[in-house]
């Protein structure tokens, strides 16, 4: 009777230890996460690629090689090679590496029961900077919520975006760059083949990012080679659409490549490929010495995108994508120039030239208070908001499926006492404050929602950040913007129950619903069409000159 006891408790316990072990089988070979406390499943750090490391640095990203046994999946793997350009960056992987691709993904403990929604997530960071590890993109809590949640790492800067004739003429596909993107392309095969041993629906894959996550996003969506492997898309602030950052050729890329192999005296592959990675990253880094695009390689983007999307042929999936009511401060216009009236129109009138005057009409600047608004308005236009608008816009008339658009109001709050030494900076990060005092008191910012301040409240990962100190007002905030973003991954519609209505935008409107999601949301006709109209003939100007040259 003992010995049956014993092997009882024993077997229990054994059980015990097994069910906060939970195992998966994919492709290649068995998968063993954790178990967070809210019963939450974690799978941390799978490859989805060989390593692109020796001679595969800048090549196509190649399948993973199976594992024999039982792989741990409890940590997360290694960041992308970059150097720490953000302040707000808090990886949780143990250190950087080329050997890079891995994805991570969440699931809620009853996710066997069924086929989930699935959502892939891409990182921000400028295509230099970022990792999938980040605390503000963990999927817990949108698991707890009935979805499957995926981060993905990518290639970076020299790594993910180096072009050079030698490497095209190498590659099967005749293209070169846009390593990075491919990566992506590769994460969305897996989820295809791999998904549905999680408990996922390889079929309702939702796609989303923020800043070049969310450039990513369009150009995913541009691209012929990722038709099908999704069913809705997700972007926060930022597409390919952009004024300053947007694709460029392959000859342009591959001649910055020839100067750049000069430069580290490597002109052929073998050479540059021997380059050691902590070597190549800070060569790459070095003033002047290699700038980040997004590539028209013939191959992942044949064409460029917007005449992809003109042509209607991107993926013909609902969008949902919107913006924050101060992606960049007037300083980003202003520079260190007092924001008076005669400095901006002196600004207006250097930049714009003969189209100075409509500029002022559009983005008035007679008070000291106007300019403020206005140059903030015209930094933010000119960083990210119109390129998003200009996304929505092409696929909203060239899709025949619906957008969602929102603009994210929601100030952060003061910082926590401890963090009284430190500022905020542009895109969100922060930084130690400058012992210098400035010639000239500047005014405050403008308030609202800077760039990249949004994901922590739309992904529901407040709790993950201890700069700031949270209120009432900012956990409401983020379960509006998360219960939104859950139902539109789940339906291709944002609305439900007990939810502001949020109206879609089609072809035939003449101007776009906007949903400004605040501590309450409340939809609207968009206010600032003929800003956007005035650049977006900057944009096809610029779009037809580029045409021209090729």
């Amino acid at each position: 009777m003992k010995k049956i006891f014993f092997t009882t408790v024993v077997f229990f316990i054994v059980s015990c230890v097994f069910a906060q072990a939970p195992q998966v089988k994919v492709e290649a070979g068995i998968l063993e996460g954790i178990t967070l406390s809210s019963g939450v499943q974690s799978f941390r750090g799978i490859p989805f690629a060989k390593p692109p490391v020796g001679d595969l640095r800048w090549k196509e990203p190649q399948a993973v090689v199976p594992w024999n046994g039982i792989r741990k999946a409890d940590h997360f793997g290694s960041s992308p090679m970059q150097k720490p350009i953000y302040g707000d960056m808090r990886f949780r992987s143990s250190g950087m590496s080329e050997d890079c691709l891995y994805l991570n993904v969440w699931r809620p403990k009853a996710a066997d029961e069924g086929k989930l929604p699935v959502l892939v997530y891409f990182y921000g960071g400028g295509f230099n900077a970022g990792d999938g590890s980040e605390n503000r993109y963990d999927g817990e809590s949108f698991a707890k919520e009935g979805l499957i949640v995926v981060t993905v790492n990518y290639r970076l800067g020299i790594f993910g975006f180096f072009a050079h004739p030698a490497l095209t003429k190498e590659s099967p596909q005749h293209a070169s760059g846009n390593y990075g993107l491919l990566d992506q392309h590769a994460a969305l095969l897996w989820v295809k083949k791999n998904i549905a041993a999680f408990g996922g629906d390889p079929d309702a894959v939702t796609i989303g990012g923020e800043s070049a996550g969310s450039m990513s996003v369009s150009a995913q969506m541009a691209s012929p080679l990722s038709k099908g492997l999704f069913k809705r898309a997700i972007g926060q602030s930022g597409s390919v659409f952009n004024l300053r950052y947007g694709t460029i050729s392959l000859s342009e890329q591959e001649q910055q490549g020839i100067t750049f192999a000069d430069r580290v005296n490597a002109k052929e592959l073998d050479k540059l490929r021997e380059i050691p990675a902590s070597e190549l990253l800070d060569k790459a880094s070095e003033h002047g010495a290699f700038a980040t695009r997004l590539i028209v390689d013939g191959y992942f983007l044949p064409k460029s995108p917007l005449a992809i999307f003109e042509a209607g042929e991107q993926s013909k999936v609902p969008l949902l994508a919107g913006w924050t009511s101060t992606e960049a401060p007037y300083t980003a216009y202003m520079g260190k120039s007092y924001p008076s009236p005669e400095n901006y129109e002196k600004l207006v009138r250097t930049q714009y030239g003969a189209k100075a005057d409509e500029v002022l009409k559009l983005y008035p600047g007679k008070t000291e208070m106007e300019v403020i608004r206005s140059s903030t308005a015209l930094a933010s236009d000119n960083f990210i908001v119109y390129s998003t608008w200009k996304w929505l816009d092409l696929q909203r008339k060239n899709s025949g499926q619906p957008v969602f658009v929102y603009i994210f109001g929601k100030p952060r709050p003061a910082m926590q006492p401890a963090y009284s030494d430190v500022q905020t900076g542009l895109a969100g990060g922060i930084s130690k404050k400058s012992e210098k005092q400035p010639k000239e008191k500047m005014p405050e910012p403008l308030p609202g929602a800077f760039h990249a301040s949004d994901i922590e409240y739309l992904l529901g990962n407040l709790k993950s950040n201890d700069v700031f100190a949270w209120t009432d007002d900012d956990y409401r905030v983020s379960r509006l913007g998360q219960n939104y973003f859950v139902n539109f991954i789940k339906t291709g519609d944002p609305n439900g129950k007990e939810l502001s209505l949020w109206p879609k935008t089609l072809g035939k409107d003449k101007r776009m619903n906007i949903l400004n999601l605040n501590v309450d949301a409340k939809a609207s006709p968009e206010e600032f069409r003929d800003r956007y109209l005035f650049l977006d003939k900057l944009f096809m100007d610029q779009a037809q000159k580029d045409r021209e040259n090729l």
